[in-house]
């Protein structure tokens, strides 16, 4: 088949040279990704985004390349006159068949491009790519996203949503994201909450509906001590979790905060919304109004004015649905409950507290200074476990060390301390950021402390001596280690920060 002689030249050569064989390359890692799972996570990068590029730079090439070569040979035969455009005559072999070529290839190459960006685009919106592209400076949202509960949900659904506002928004973010790691400009750790995140009732309120009821939840929460024994402590809670109707009267649960009937407004301090000197509570249906500032935190009325207004809703409490960095005393004690680290090693807690709650500056450095601290603490201190019990030693060690990697990440100094989970109210205030017996209002009505608004102990104690409330009726709670009356009138952070 004649083509035109304006295709000879280098230009136009290399370019068909570059888009068939990028078009090779793109079809042979398709089939062997297909066949053999070849290329690993980043395959799909190559397929479907890099390789494409060049293959569409090649055909550029060729009509560019072809329009040079022509206008050259005008010039070189000093015509006195310039064409702008060539002249098409399908009574010319080599026009028509240059056409055929030109349609039946733009066919071909618009049914590829349209397979390729329909997979480009579901594979940009894969947890893949959103974890491990930038392995580095994505692993501890990778790694914690794994282990939370909402594994089977991809990270688009919560970060971006439906709609193409909200994709373009994210693309266009993307771009920056990826300078960054080029460039190396990104923080460590990244600093959450994230601006102008998508708003939680168009994202997680696609699966949570709260103008359901919800039942009280049951939950049973394991300690360990740091004494020899290990001694075991548990608190089984009735959790409030939603507004019920009973026979006693109406009793108020947890999620009345995101109510359709209950407006709650706040301003932080802090970028991390931890302290808060104002809430606005507002009655949607009697238009009832309170406002409540934190005597502990006062601030001036110019002040407040300028600070961000923001309505609660889920987010605010569930700050972590997804990446939660638990704290070392949390996660040695669901290793313990779950016997993957033997209670019955003396003062195992005691010493896995002590290695973890060191910094270290990599997890290289910080995995064999967990094993050679286990092991001295073992073989200076307690010599007669240390040579009986060599196999839950071991199997301690390597359970600690994966539990540090799944919580604690130096090289991005992310962990339960950068980024605290304001469920519950022990490393950190979370609820106690607003329900402290501080935030109160021109009349002295105040925002409670009272625990047994959220929750009632039915149960309490160690394995040999644990007390059960009656009629599910809430029992005083007994701190496992004794401090007076302290824990009523201080916060739980103020101890549980930095102990264990």
């Amino acid at each position: 088949m004649k083509l035109p002689s304006s295709i000879r030249n280098w230009i136009s050569i290399s370019g068909a040279v570059l888009a068939v064989f990028n078009l090779a390359s793109i079809l042979a890692l398709f089939l062997l990704n297909i066949a053999f799972g070849f290329g690993g996570q980043y395959i799909g990068l190559f397929i479907f985004i890099i390789l494409p590029i060049f293959m569409i730079v090649g055909l550029i090439m060729i009509p560019i390349g072809m329009r040079i070569n022509r206008k050259k040979a005008r010039l070189a035969e000093k015509e006195g006159r310039s064409l702008n455009w060539p002249i098409l005559n399908f009574n010319n072999l080599a026009t028509r068949n240059a056409s055929i070529i030109f349609i039946v290839g733009t066919i071909f190459l618009l049914i590829i491009s349209s397979v390729g960006s329909y997979e480009a685009f579901h594979y940009t919106e894969s947890v893949e790519f959103c974890g491990k592209l930038c392995h580095q400076v994505m692993e501890p949202e990778y790694v914690t996203y794994h282990g939370s509960s909402h594994e089977r949900v991809a990270c688009v659904e919560c970060h971006v949503g439906s709609g193409a506002s909200w994709y373009v928004k994210s693309k266009l973010s993307g771009l920056y994201q990826v300078y960054s790691v080029l460039a190396n400009k990104y923080p460590q750790p990244i600093p959450t909450p994230i601006a102008n995140l998508r708003p939680a009732r168009e994202t997680c309120e696609e699966c949570h509906w709260p103008e359901k009821f919800y039942d009280n939840k049951h939950k049973v929460k394991h300690s360990f001590l740091t004494d020899e024994e290990n001694t075991e402590h548990v608190v089984h809670l009735q959790v409030k979790t939603s507004t019920k109707v009973t026979s006693q009267g109406v009793i108020k649960g947890i999620h009345q905060h995101i109510s359709p009937e209950v407006k709650i407004e706040y301003k932080a301090l802090d970028e991390k919304r931890q302290i808060i000197p104002w809430v606005k509570y507002t009655n949607t249906k009697t238009g009832e109004e309170y406002i409540y500032t934190d005597e502990y935190n006062m601030v001036s009325e110019a002040k407040l004015d300028s600070l961000e207004t923001r309505v609660m809703d889920c987010l605010d409490c569930h700050n972590r649905p997804s990446h939660n960095y638990n704290a070392p005393q949390n996660f040695i004690d669901a290793s313990m409950t779950k016997g993957k680290i033997s209670s019955e090693l003396p003062a195992i807690k005691l010493a896995a507290m002590m290695a973890l709650y060191q910094d270290y500056p990599n997890k290289d450095t910080a995995m064999i200074a967990i094993e050679n601290q286990i092991t001295d603490w073992f073989e200076s201190g307690y010599p007669d476990a240390y040579e009986t019990q060599k196999e839950e030693i071991a199997q301690a060690i390597a359970t600690i060390q994966n539990d540090y990697s799944n919580n604690i990440f130096p090289y991005m100094n992310a962990d339960w301390k950068a980024y605290p989970n304001n469920i519950g109210h022990m490393e950190s205030d979370g609820c106690y950021r607003c329900h402290n017996d501080r935030h109160a209002t021109s009349e002295k009505k105040v925002i409670s402390k009272d625990c047994t608004l959220c929750h009632n102990i039915i149960a309490q104690g160690s394995a040999d001596s644990m007390q059960y409330s009656t009629a599910f009726e809430a029992m005083d709670f007994q701190h496992p280690v004794d401090v007076a009356e302290a824990w009523k009138t201080e916060m739980c952070s103020m101890c549980h920060t930095a102990l264990y």
